[in-house]
């Protein structure tokens, strides 16, 4: 893959990738993040596909318009952890402290430093919330991985492996524990049937305002960029 950008305030950047199967360009924008990428044949020069993207600059923008504007977790920004927004300050000590209305990070790399700790405290709550629909369930899952998804926020394998997006720390508790539940009612009912929604409801509870929230909010929680 390459990186170009669309000129003009502010420059877009634009993800290239050659694709053997591409018979033409296409172009893509990420429900999640905004992030624009033009797929290619592999023997079609960029410039074309560069020119392409000048040709649909006025799409491109009127949809990026629509995508929160991405956000460098550093100093002095206020960061959402379990669903509400704290300042970033400088900590005192050597360890990160959550308070009601800040975020004690030490050293001078906040974002770098937060995302190792938010991976951890995520995987202590997402390990709790799973072991315990699991045990509601009666169905035991053999490990949790996490990762930085930005297709979903959890999947489960046929071999009772789950998976989950590490931001779902960033986002309110209950949401956090519906995705949860959601993935462990795939240990019962690998589908999305009605018998999976009824295990849903049967773990969770009314699960309609989380999944509302997901659906709406959730895109945002991808704006923060820690690795700065």
């Amino acid at each position: 893959m390459a990186d170009h950008h669309l000129p003009g305030d502010p420059p877009v950047p634009l993800t290239l990738r050659r694709s053997p199967r591409a018979r033409r360009i296409s172009l893509r924008i990420s429900a999640l993040d905004g992030r624009v990428t033009l797929t290619l044949p592999k023997s079609l020069p960029e410039r074309e596909a560069l020119e392409f993207a000048a040709e649909k600059e006025g799409w491109i923008r009127s949809h990026l318009a629509k995508h929160p504007e991405a956000l460098d977790v550093q100093l002095g920004i206020r960061l959402p952890i379990d669903g509400i927004d704290r300042r970033i300050v400088t900590a005192t000590g050597k360890r990160v402290l959550i308070r009601e209305d800040e975020i004690e990070v030490p050293g001078d790399r906040p974002g770098r430093v937060l995302q190792r700790f938010l991976r951890e405290l995520a995987r202590d709550r997402l390990a709790a919330a799973s072991d315990h629909y699991a045990a509601t369930l009666g169905r035991p899952y053999t490990r949790i991985t996490l990762r930085d998804t930005r297709s979903r926020w959890g999947s489960c394998t046929s071999d009772g492996g789950l998976m989950y997006s590490w931001r779902l720390i960033l986002a309110p508790p209950e949401v956090l524990r519906y995705v949860a539940a959601h993935e462990v009612a795939h240990l019962a009912e690998m589908n999305h049937s009605p018998a999976f929604w009824a295990q849903v409801a049967h773990l969770y509870g009314d699960y309609q305002s989380p999944r509302s929230w997901l659906k709406k909010q959730g895109n945002r929680l991808h704006r923060y960029r820690f690795d700065v």
